[in-house]
């Protein structure tokens, strides 16, 4: 019989978190070390994948429609900087087909923006 290693459940989480933050926009093209062992605190907490992943849409989307007459931000260097939302949404948890929404509105609001504005390698809503 075949098993799969024993991490193989926490090392696709971890690389699927990775993925989902690098792919947003004003975020690294790479992940450091640190947002490595954020993920896997994430995955060895319990946090659903799917929570992570509107964590993560949902801060963006609130940094993008910022008005712009507000001084700019500077981009989000740290996959830590999605934790306050994390935990926004274990106290308030969204609707499940709320994930969906958030994807669309993310891909529509990076297509909008001019390059200089967003990361090229955007959010792809195909997952």
């Amino acid at each position: 019989m075949i098993t799969a290693p024993p991490d193989s459940d926490s090392t696709a989480y971890v690389a699927a978190v990775i993925l989902l933050y690098v792919e947003l926009p004003e975020t690294p093209l790479s992940a450091s070390p640190q947002d490595h062992r954020l993920a896997r605190r994430l995955h060895d907490r319990g946090i659903p994948l799917q929570l992570v992943e509107s964590s993560l849409l949902l801060a963006s989307l609130r940094r993008l429609i910022r008005p712009a007459d507000l001084p700019p931000l500077t981009p989000i260097r740290s996959l830590a900087y999605f934790q306050p939302v994390i935990d926004e949404l274990l106290v308030h948890p969204m609707p499940d087909t709320y994930l969906e929404y958030l994807r669309l509105k993310l891909n529509r609001i990076a297509a909008q923006s001019a390059p200089a504005e967003v990361q090229k390698n955007t959010f792809s809503g195909d997952r």
